[in-house]
């Protein structure tokens, strides 16, 4: 049974992530790993990146974002 991770943060997560694409997409590539997700917190500056590391391997790229949703108004 194959393993995909869902819940992944790279160094475009600030302050919260310290991984690089580059080191992730080869490590899960090395694991077998048929895919992997980028979830950076509330950014998706790595989504590009991501798209473009695994175009030349046999990891298929699954681009999510965290983000927090807050009801009423950012003045309350």
């Amino acid at each position: 049974m194959a393993f995909v991770p869902l819940h992944n943060h790279s160094d475009y997560s600030l302050l919260d992530g310290a991984s690089q694409l580059p080191d992730m997409v080869k490590r899960a590539e090395e694991l077998g790993m048929p895919a992997i997700a980028l979830t950076d917190h509330g950014v998706m500056y790595g989504a590009i990146e991501l798209l473009k590391l695994c175009k030349g391997s046999s990891v298929k790229p699954i681009i999510g974002n965290e983000m927090y949703v807050i009801n009423g108004s950012l003045d309350d």
